[in-house]
């Protein structure tokens, strides 16, 4: 790990296990992905498989009049097309937090492309035909696109008859949840502001664009259940959605995590899961299901859209006086996670700064629009970039410079939050925006050279559209706060079953989580783990399945510290039997086990004599112990509903970005040179996982900060660009230099002193790269993504 400057980064020594926690450990898939030949959801075959099809909804919103599938049964090759009317159980609808979502429509479709039947057939394209040839005739239905048009007196119910637990507090039924926090009296505290500045903002419909697309494969057991293989976020919540749906007991479900090509959110709900289910079940035959990029635009969540309406005050001399904002989220035809996106949004819209006087008012809305839910950052990224443009704006009000004015009011260890709640782990603000302020700005104009320009180092890049000429420089700064964990008085817990035994006479250990490995690196954090706990070196990682209790959602920067945290209580339960085991055999009289015994009982594990080794295999030659433990993190509580007072979070991080970009003014085109990012991590538990993190969630801001978002028709709320022709992400041409500054200070708290680590880069880095837009241009750019338009003036 280095700094900006190249200069290694000192991190905490920590224990001495070869391998173990604090070492930076390679991945185990790493070489297969590389070269690929690793085996994701999509590769699986079973012999004897059929192909599962989806027909979607052709328009938003509409009743439906009619089906007719008899054309599509004709078609050689077909074994079963399933509507709403086939489903074998009661229970036909299923959801994350609210059962709002039918398996397939029913009565009406609510969205572009929602799921209305689906086919077995034994060829891939006999399904897509067959699908094809069910005709469903729409009445359509006025479209519900925005607050407007969802909350008007006369406004069309995106579900008419809601009885869920949000509907007694919400002033519309087409509001999913509304959440206001109210500390102080911001009116009174404004009256003593000398400089006050106000914004509106608009952040866009943002796409998890994981590379591997939504694919699985049930196959029917002998007892009337089924296996589903699958690529996912959360294996349990699956299986409690599932199984209902199907008419059978969780028992009957069985569930193995296939390879996973990315998640970012949009697994956590679900995708085909039940439609494979139940296509095996009504075929006896195992079915597969593949999406194509087109389908899995329409078939997984996306990031919320927001509009944003900020109010900030400021004394001639910096302080904060106080803040009001009202935050407007779209959730599309279905609940999924927006009541708790609705949470963080609100419960973070402050930032990381001290701001005794709130008044802050957060929903989320039914629409017609495409589903949106879980996506890193998880309304925190939506409040962020509002609320560093507005500490930009207030700033030059003041007549401050832009670090210096957010230093003047970072939060730190024991600043209120606007819930109440106290911050009680350490909050680098004011030294994260230091560090990052600090480092080296890169060359100027680096596309020049004695051979000519470069092009690829300029706004454009490969297509050759300057020279240099109109291109400007511009550099911005933001920092940004993440809770991490599941809130709200959710039972946050996870479960590890770790088994030590002796395998051709060495001592090893074998874990067993439910935690869904998405690319976030627990397989090797859990190893990791187990080498320092349990003294071995040999680490058998076992595939995560339903046959050991839930681990929670790979989703909130929440497995390293609560899956982490698992492993590390079962290993120190499995210590403490191996050390029993090890003083009723031996006593102190075993020289070898002796030493073993020490080591084992002070819990920092040194490998390298061997002795640990050596005595553990002496103990365990006979026997081995395996044990299961849940580990829980210290309890939250729900927010009031009134005042949105409350101990909601768990833990926070924290990340501070720093933009170099060269803009083109003339053509529009933006060039990010560099994202240059300081976070605390608490603990580097895999120092090099840790960088590749912070990267990956820089990068993903740097996407929605000038290019990624879904285009959804305000007409006809149809989606206009579901494809990566249409859809754009950065590549490697797009993506700047990322030098990190870690720092660690250790959470009291948390396993090891770690910080969820994940999320918190995705926050700052969009609006750093917007301020260094606007530092550029001088233009004010209230909304993302900027597209060439809005720098041109022809918007």
């Amino acid at each position: 790990m280095t700094t900006a400057n190249g200069a290694p980064t000192t991190l905490t020594q920590g224990y001495r296990t070869k391998g173990g926690v604090g070492e930076s450990t390679l991945r185990p898939d790493g070489i297969l992905k590389v070269t690929g030949e690793f085996a994701y959801s999509s590769d699986m075959w079973h012999e004897d498989m059929l192909w599962g099809q989806i027909l979607r909804s052709t328009v938003a919103h509409a009743e439906i009049v009619s089906i007719d599938i008899s054309e599509a049964l004709a078609l050689a090759g077909v074994y079963a097309v399933l509507t709403y009317d086939d489903l074998p159980a009661e229970m036909k609808h299923y959801g994350l937090e609210i059962q709002d979502t039918p398996v397939l429509a029913h009565g009406k479709v609510r969205h572009h492309g929602e799921p209305v039947a689906i086919v077995a057939a034994d060829h891939p394209e006999t399904a897509r035909r067959a699908a094809a040839k069910i005709k469903v005739e729409y009445k359509e239905l006025p479209v519900i696109t925005d607050e407007a048009s969802a909350t008007a007196p006369d406004a069309v119910l995106i579900h008419e008859m809601r009885d869920d637990h949000h509907i007694g507090h919400v002033p519309h039924p087409n509001i999913v949840h509304r959440q206001p926090i109210v500390r102080g009296d911001a009116d009174e505290a404004a009256k003593k502001a000398d400089f006050i500045v106000e914004g509106d903002y608009y952040f866009g419909m943002q796409d998890q664009a994981f590379l591997g697309p939504e694919s699985g494969l049930a196959v029917p057991e002998e007892d009337g259940g089924v296996h589903l293989y699958v690529a996912t976020q959360w294996l349990h919540s699956d299986l409690r959605q599932i199984a209902p749906v199907l008419g059978l007991p969780e028992d009957k479900v069985r569930m193995t995590l296939a390879g996973v090509g990315g998640a970012f959110g949009g697994r956590e709900d679900l995708s085909m899961q039940i439609h494979a289910c139940l296509l095996a079940l009504r075929t006896g035959k195992p079915v597969k299901i593949v999406y194509n990029r087109f389908e899995s635009f329409f078939g997984h969540v996306h990031r919320h859209p927001a509009r944003l309406h900020y109010e900030h005050g400021a004394t001639k001399d910096g302080k904060l006086t106080h803040m009001k904002c009202r935050i407007v989220l779209d959730g599309g035809a279905y609940a999924s996670a927006s009541p708790a996106v609705v949470g963080n949004a609100s419960s973070l819209a402050a930032g990381p700064y001290v701001i005794d006087d709130v008044d802050i008012e957060a929903i989320a809305l039914y629409s017609n629009n495409p589903p949106c839910g879980a996506m890193r950052g998880f309304g925190a990224v939506q409040a962020c970039f509002a609320y560093e443009a507005q500490m930009d704006k207030l700033a030059d009000k003041v007549g401050m410079d832009r670090v210096e004015f957010r230093r003047l009011n970072a939060m730190e260890q024991g600043t209120l939050m606007p819930t109440g709640q106290p911050v009680d782990s350490p909050a680098p603000v004011a030294e994260l925006l230091r560090r990052v302020k600090a480092m080296p700005l890169p060359p100027e104009r680096q596309w020049e050279s004695s051979e000519g320009a470069d092009v690829r180092q300029l706004p454009g890049g490969l297509s050759n559209t300057t020279h240099g000429e109109g291109v400007v420089r511009g550099v911005g700064y933001a920092v940004g706060i993440k809770n991490v964990g599941f809130s709200e008085g959710f039972d946050d817990y996870s479960t590890a079953k770790v088994r030590m035994e002796v395998v051709g006479g060495e001592a090893v250990a074998t874990v067993h989580t439910a935690m869904a490995e998405v690319g976030q690196g627990g397989v090797t954090v859990h190893a990791q783990i187990a080498r320092t706990e349990l003294g071995v070196t040999q680490v058998t990682i076992h595939p995560a399945d339903t046959q050991v209790g839930s681990a929670g959602s790979t989703s909130a920067s929440r497995q390293t510290y609560v899956t982490g945290g698992a492993v590390k209580n079962s290993c120190e339960l499995v210590r403490e039997r191996v050390l029993e085991i090890g003083r009723r055999k031996f006593g102190s009289y075993h020289p070898a086990w002796a030493t073993a015994e020490l080591l084992l009982e002070g819990g920092k594990v040194v490998t390298d004599g061997g002795e640990v080794l050596a005595g553990l295999a002496d103990v365990l030659e006979d026997e081995a112990v395996e044990i299961e433990a849940e580990w829980r993190h210290r309890p939250t509580e729900a927010f009031d509903l009134r005042t949105g007072q409350g101990n909601g979070h768990v833990q926070y991080s924290f990340a501070a970005h720093r933009a170099v970009v060269e803009v083109d003014t003339e053509l529009g085109l933006v060039k990010v040179v560099e994202l240059a990012c300081a976070q605390d991590v608490g603990k580097a538990l895999n120092p090099l996982s840790v960088i590749g993190q912070i990267q990956g969630g820089t990068t993903q801001g740097l996407g929605i900060a000038i290019m990624e978002e879904i285009i959804v028709d305000p007409k006809t709320a149809k989606v206009r660009n579901p494809s990566f022709t249409d859809y754009l992400l950065p590549t490697i041409l797009d993506t700047p230099t990322i030098p990190v500054d870690v720092l660690e200070l250790a959470d009291e708290h948390a396993p090891y002193g770690l910080r969820g680590i994940g999320e918190a880069p995705t926050l700052s880095s969009t609006p750093a790269v917007l301020a260094a837009i606007r530092n550029a241009t001088g233009l004010e750019l209230p909304r993302t993504p900027v597209r060439p338009e809005h720098l041109t003036g022809r918007a």
